[in-house]
């Protein structure tokens, strides 16, 4: 009996064994490679509404006009990014397009209000790695200058870069 027993035990040790040794023959490895590469994505909401110029205080140069509708999200994983905006054609001589931008809540500096222009300029800066949405836009049509503006309309297409700062 007891050699029944040490046979069975061998038995199965051997079995045991040759199940171990049969799994490992069963496996393979890979090496995944990955690179994350420069993230920098700027969208805006939409366009804002026609900003008219039409009352004054007698006296007193025509009331600036102000939209705060639109909004703008970023996504950067870059370390010091900045947003610059540009008009595409020049304002007329008496009339300045003001933007302001939030900066992200968590990153950034806002540039305060900046009058737009045909060169980019800085409107946030000192941005670091951050997911935002939603942060606000706010344009400002005002006078120039010392004389009210002459009656005119146009369009202005405003770019905005997110890039190096």
């Amino acid at each position: 009996m007891i050699k029944k027993t040490s046979a069975l035990i061998l038995m199965m040790a051997l079995l045991f064994g040759l199940y171990g040794i049969a799994q490992a023959a069963n496996t393979a490895t890979q090496d995944v490679s990955y690179q994350v590469t420069d993230i920098n994505a700027i969208s805006v909401s939409g366009d804002p509404g026609t900003l008219i110029i039409n009352t004054a205080t007698a006296g007193a140069l025509p009331d600036a006009v102000s939209d705060n509708a639109t909004s703008y999200s970023i996504t950067t994983n870059g370390t010091t990014k900045k947003i610059t905006a540009k008009i595409d054609s020049a304002m007329p001589e008496d009339l300045a397009l003001r933007i302001l931008l939030d900066p992200p809540s968590t990153t950034g500096t806002s540039a305060g209000e900046v009058a737009l222009t045909t060169t980019e300029q800085t409107v946030v800066s000192d941005i670091t790695p951050v997911v935002a949405s939603g942060l606000a836009i706010l344009y400002t049509l005002a006078p120039a200058s010392t004389t009210p503006p002459a009656p005119t309309s146009g369009t202005k297409t405003v770019t905005f870069t997110l890039t190096d700062n």
